[in-house]
């Protein structure tokens, strides 16, 4: 059995303060991009466990998301039959695009299926967030209303479909340093300072913003080069997607774009994708399903 599983980016994302775990109270916009990994699922008789994946930059082992969430199911649902799973990923890692998050949220939702366990969303979200924060995310999709970790979840009425240019830098960032050395502007100190909140009221990107791009900037201008670039060629949003190191830029239709993408490939790994709603999606994830 083969599933998609989507990469995200981030329409806007707020830091409100630092949680006494260690983690930060976020609000965010999650928003599904057609650009996908597929995952198989083999059956094993011998009772294990075992993962391969096409990226050599990702370890496949028993820290990786997908055979941290086929185990955890099992362990949850004692289950004994054995899989094995095979991931390949067009969705790059360590750019803010959440492949590996998208990954253990399909990878739950297809083995529930698989092993008859007929979990609700609310059940695999549960068990999504003790995996990771953006993996709640993936059982709803298209649009959302990220909050706390990003992993209380609720869902917004989708967008028109928009072209979307994502821009890939040659490297990776790590999420733990970018808020490790957050600057202070980039907190957002209540509702009535909220980009998102005026954005949700008014409709207009013009108001988004990602606050954690000043200190992702102080470490990587060039991303700040890439977004200009976007701005100069008409996109009507573009941000850094989560700590990044993924640029994207909207546009409201796709001749822009398409001018965009030659030119930003100039500079960039670049691929023009668009945003894709809730039902689309799940209509495609649960046809492979």
């Amino acid at each position: 059995m083969k599933i998609r599983s989507l990469a995200k980016i981030n329409l806007g994302l707020e830091v409100l303060r630092k949680r006494p775990d260690g983690y930060h109270d976020i609000r965010t916009l999650f928003q599904w991009i057609g650009l996908w990994d597929t995952l198989e699922f083999v059956p094993r008789s011998d009772g294990e466990i075992s993962l391969q994946g096409n990226d050599e930059s990702i370890p496949w082992d028993g820290n990786n998301l997908v055979f941290r969430a086929a185990r955890l199911l099992r362990e949850q649902a004692g289950v004994k039959s054995g899989l094995h799973i095979v991931v390949d990923k067009k969705i790059p890692a360590g750019r803010g695009l959440a492949g590996g998050s998208s990954n253990a949220a399909m990878t739950l939702y297809a083995l529930q299926k698989i092993w008859g366990l007929n979990l609700s969303g609310q059940e695999l979200a549960g068990l999504g967030r003790r995996l990771g924060a953006d993996v709640a995310y993936f059982f709803t999709g298209g649009l959302c209303l990220g909050e706390e970790r990003g992993d209380k979840i609720t869902p917004l009425s989708d967008l028109p479909r928009l072209a979307c240019v994502l821009a890939i830098p040659p490297f990776p960032v790590s999420t733990a340093m970018i808020y490790g050395r957050l600057l202070p502007p980039a907190l957002t100190s209540d509702d009535k300072d909220s980009k998102i909140i005026r954005f949700l009221e008014a409709g207009e990107f013009g108001f988004l913003e990602n606050r954690l791009e000043d200190t992702i900037f102080s470490f990587y201008p060039q991303l700040k080069d890439i977004k200009s670039l976007f701005r100069d060629q008409g996109a009507e949003l573009s941000l850094v997607t989560g700590s990044g190191s993924a640029v994207f830029g909207l546009f409201p239709d796709r001749e822009k774009a398409e001018k965009s993408l030659k030119e930003m490939r100039k500079h960039s790994v670049a691929l023009l994708v668009e945003t894709v709603s809730r039902e689309r999606g799940w209509s495609e994830l649960d046809a492979g399903v």
